[in-house]
C-alpha cells in the first residue's frame, strides 16, 4: 500500500469534495460516526479540506491509493460495513456491471468530525 501523507505528492483532484459522500445512507453513516473513510476511483479531496454534511464539518485527515485486493475487514468497517464482502456487494449494487478486480486501485479518503 502506498500511504502518501504529503498531499503535495498527490496527483490533481478528479472531482470536488462536495461529491465525496453523497448517497443518503452513507451520509447517515458519517453523521452517526460509523463511516470514517470513503473509497473512490478518483481523488476528490486534499488533506485538510473540509466536507460539510447537514451542517456538520469533517476534515480530511489522509488521502492515499489502495488496491481492492488490499482491503481488510478493518478497512470495510471504516466504510460502515462489517466485512469486505458486505462492502464489495454494496459497491457492486451501486455500480452494476463493474468488475471487482483485486489489482484495481482506488483513492482512500479518511476523515474525522471537527468539534466546534
Amino acid at each position: 500500500m502506498s500511504n502518501q501523507e504529503n498531499h503535495q505528492a498527490l496527483p490533481p483532484k478528479t472531482c470536488t469534495i462536495e461529491r465525496l459522500v453523497t448517497m443518503p445512507e452513507d451520509v447517515e453513516k458519517v453523521l452517526q460516526g460509523k463511516k470514517t473513510a470513503t473509497r473512490r476511483n478518483g481523488r476528490y479531496a486534499d488533506v485538510g479540506e473540509v466536507m460539510i454534511l447537514e451542517d456538520k464539518k469533517f476534515i480530511v485527515d489522509r488521502v492515499y491509493s489502495q488496491s481492492l485486493g488490499e482491503l481488510t475487514d478493518e478497512h470495510a468497517q471504516t466504510e460502515g460495513f462489517e466485512t469486505v464482502e458486505e462492502y464489495k456487494q454494496s459497491i457492486l449494487a451501486y455500480h452494476p456491471g463493474m468488475p471487482w478486480l483485486p489489482q484495481m486501485r482506488v483513492w482512500v479518503h479518511e476523515f474525522s468530525p471537527i468539534s466546534e
